[in-house]
């Protein structure tokens, strides 16, 4: 069975843990990347990670954009909302369309 983990900062992440999420609180990016390749190796088929920890590690979220599994998912943390989550489906829409259909400025 697969299973669902949530990488960030303790204060954002502890609430997860109440729906059975595992969760893995993280303090730097090298620590989040560690936990990023450890978890996906494992049986994660989601791993939602906070838009704060996301932004410092993006190349090696980068890795997993075409395989199967894990789904990467930024979410907001308790600073707020960084925009993460918009620019990823921008990017997918724009490279499954071949153009910006949805985000036209």
């Amino acid at each position: 069975m697969y299973k669902i983990g949530v990488i960030g900062d303790k204060d954002s992440i502890l609430g997860f843990k109440a729906l059975g999420l595992s969760v893995f609180p993280v303090t730097n990016p090298s620590q989040a990347e560690e936990v990023l390749h450890k978890i996906a190796k494992e049986k994660f088929a989601v791993i939602y990670i906070t838009e704060q920890v996301a932004k410092d590690i993006v190349e090696s979220i980068e890795v997993y954009k075409d395989e199967r599994f894990p789904a990467i998912i930024p979410i907001p943390g308790n600073q707020g909302v960084l925009g993460m989550g918009m620019q990823n489906v921008r990017k997918s829409v724009e490279r499954a369309v071949g153009a910006d259909i949805l985000f036209k400025e």
